[in-house]
């Protein structure tokens, strides 16, 4: 690893003053901001090692938290919202809130294809991250930091009503409307090998219900999902304000029969 140099030491403390921790070796911390674009235009170790240590202490530390939150929730209830608060979305999200991309470092041609924003660098850095503190200060320290950063997501996430995982949420939609499941089918894909677009469809019974457009097919497959609910649920909506209408249509024409045969 090379020396740091007294400008990204500043930043690194800087980061280090934001997120309320303090590392042993500062080494650690800045190649968990390493991108992989970086380290291979550098010929230094990026942070994808630390990043899959980061996901495996995050997923345990998580699944620890919310088993001891909420000693009434089954297991498919606890695993949903683990599911949605460790996603790249909420990851991601936290990071930007925290301007984590400012602090990675990215090759020339990442950072002119927007590499700093991208949900799925924002979100993997994070990861890298907790992998550090991990390693620097151990899993104690590591759940800390995770459950302070992470606290309030878990708070919307339980809440009632709340859907981030539209996947999911069309399909209980399908079965309790007794459709079969719905298919999800890669319509185009774009871009260059290392910047994949990719489009998807999502029909059910046959019918396109949803398209989307995502940087991964998992993300593709959300906003597909997402767009298919909505009309789903527009469509009952008004199905609801017609029937009323009829009702209500059918109830005045009954009164004014009766009113004209003086009926009361």
């Amino acid at each position: 690893m090379e020396p740091l140099s007294p400008e990204r030491e500043k930043e690194l403390q800087e980061l280090e003053s934001k997120l309320g921790v303090s590392f042993l070796n500062k080494n650690l911390l800045n190649q968990s901001l390493l991108h992989s674009s970086y380290g291979h235009e550098k010929s230094l170790p990026d942070n994808e090692r630390l990043e899959f240590l980061g996901d495996a202490v995050l997923k345990l530390v998580m699944t620890e938290y919310l088993y001891n939150k909420f000693p009434g929730y089954a297991e498919g209830d606890l695993t949903k919202i683990r599911a949605t608060v460790i996603s790249d979305e909420t990851l991601a999200t936290v990071g930007k809130k925290i301007n984590l991309g400012a602090y990675v470092l990215f090759s020339g041609n990442e950072i002119k294809s927007g590499g700093q924003k991208r949900k799925s660098n924002v979100a993997n850095a994070f990861e890298a991250l907790i992998g550090a503190v991990y390693l620097d200060s151990g899993l104690g320290r590591a759940r800390d930091f995770i459950n302070e950063l992470l606290r309030g997501e878990v708070e919307t996430v339980s809440k009632a009503g709340y859907i981030r995982d539209y996947k999911s949420a069309f399909q209980e939609f399908a079965q309790k409307s007794k459709h079969e499941l719905p298919h999800y089918r890669v319509i185009k894909e774009t871009g260059p090998r290392h910047r994949r677009v990719f489009w998807i469809e999502v029909k059910l019974k046959g019918k396109r219900c949803g398209v989307g457009r995502g940087a991964n097919k998992k993300e593709a497959e959300q906003r597909a999902a997402a767009m298919a609910l909505k009309r789903a649920k527009g469509g009952e909506k008004k199905k609801e304000t017609t029937k009323e209408t009829t009702n209500g249509g059918l109830r005045a024409l009954i009164s004014n029969v009766r009113k004209r045969i003086n009926l009361k």
